[in-house]
């Protein structure tokens, strides 16, 4: 995960260096095009300033032959031609030629003018070369300057940044922490403090009547909850302790006997799905925040102790790979239902004369058993949800599993492999 400050200071970043590479070919251009107007305007005056002399020295036009021949023999790249037809307009370009000044063969660039001029009321074609010093030098210190005024401007925004993200973002951090820290079962809100950063303002505010009604919907939850296990466990603890009477001292028919049997599995079925809802209720509503290190592996052993009945009942054959001694923080009561609700479903949903396997280390619980199809995992961990035909249980059972998971943070998998249901919940 990145921080905020680290994104935001990104994008920054790439468009500042893309900005920088831009301008290096954009200085280039520039210095050059700067560089080529001042040539030019220098050979004009080059030019002016040959034919003022050549003027002022009022030759003859043999002397005047003789002067321009030599001066040609001087200026290597500068050239004074008689004429008898002027050029339209002076010529003023650019051509590459080996420089005559050095002796290391190197092509160097020239600009060069063509322009009239007379001398002796005569028209000569003066033509000037002139070695252009190139401008690459002078782009890479450019460059190199930019460069380094552009990783100042980055370092220094990024301190500048960090240290003013301390302090504009004091409040937010102290109510992350808050929030953090927050427990729903004190049923007691936050005092977040007072902020001049309106956004942080009102994120505090919004914050505050969330948490206020959290607060109310987990109490009116909870009275919920309590007064059910209350208004529902009594009333039928009655009847069924009534029918207990009736089958016990009245005389009964047969058929009436049977009629008070069924009303009395159909009510232990009612207390028992009464007990699983609200006990999924309360873990949703975090009612068993106690927590403990406790030794899992006697849990589980006790577990398989208790249900040793039924696996004799279906003739199935138990298979153990518990580690001693393994250790786990949580809720010893959900941990015990969460063992037994595995252990009892992988009972239940074996064939007679079939094989379950239970395996506990440091790092998970695998329960296995063995069956004929693959569950469906989309409903598999759903309320009420029948994962086979032949399910009797009130499809709680793997839900709450799932619940106790989600408390413990813990994950919980499902498998089928080589006609083996699989369960796996990694600690």
């Amino acid at each position: 995960m990145k921080k905020l400050l680290h994104k935001s200071l990104k994008p920054l970043a790439i468009f500042a260096f893309s900005v920088f590479v831009l301008s290096v070919p954009a200085y280039f251009l520039l210095v050059d095009w700067i560089w080529m107007k001042e040539l030019d305007e220098n050979n004009k005056l080059i030019a002016q300033r040959i034919e003022n002399e050549f003027r002022e020295q009022h030759l003859k036009n043999d002397q005047l032959a003789e002067s321009i021949t030599f001066w040609n023999e001087l200026q290597p790249r500068s050239q004074i031609q008689f004429t008898n037809k002027p050029l339209k307009k002076d010529s003023v370009y650019t051509i590459k030629l080996q420089n005559p000044y050095t002796t290391q063969k190197s092509i160097d660039r020239f600009r060069a003018l063509k322009t009239n001029i007379q001398i002796n009321e005569q028209n000569y074609v003066l033509t000037i070369e002139t070695n252009v010093e190139e401008t690459e030098e002078t782009v890479i210190y450019i460059a190199v300057l930019s460069l380094f005024f552009f990783l100042v401007l980055i370092v220094g925004f990024g301190l500048i940044n960090r240290q003013v993200s301390k302090k504009v973002w004091t409040p937010f951090q102290d109510t992350l922490k808050k929030l953090k820290s927050f427990q729903l079962t004190n049923q007691s809100t936050i005092a977040f403090k007072k902020t001049d950063t309106l956004e942080f303002q009102e994120l505090n505010n919004a914050l505050d009547k969330l948490l206020k009604h959290s607060i109310s919907s987990y109490k009116s939850q909870k009275e919920f909850t309590e007064n059910a296990s209350h208004e529902l466990q009594t009333p039928l603890a009655i009847i069924k302790n009534k029918i207990d009477v009736l089958l016990q001292k009245e005389p009964l028919t047969e058929r009436q006997f049977q009629l008070l049997e069924d009303i009395n599995t159909t009510l232990t079925r009612v207390a028992h799905l009464n007990k699983n809802l609200l006990l999924l209720a309360k873990i949703e509503n975090r009612q068993f925040e106690e927590t403990q290190s406790f030794n899992s592996s006697e849990i589980i052993a006790n577990s398989l102790e208790q249900l040793e009945g039924y696996c004799i009942e279906k003739h199935l054959s138990v298979q153990t790979k518990i580690e001693k001694d393994v250790i786990l923080n949580g809720n010893k009561n959900l941990i015990e239902i969460l063992f037994n609700n595995l252990i009892f479903n992988a009972i239940q949903h074996s064939h007679e004369n079939g094989n379950i396997s239970i395996a506990l280390n440091k790092k998970q619980l695998k329960v296995s058993n063995s069956g004929i199809e693959k569950l469906n995992k989309e409903t598999l961990f759903k309320r009420f949800a029948k994962t086979s035909a032949q399910s009797i249980g009130n499809g709680l059972g793997l839900s709450i599993v799932q619940q106790i998971c989600i408390s413990h943070s813990w994950a919980i998998h499902y498998e089928f492999s080589e006609n083996e249901h699989i369960f796996k919940v990694q600690f």
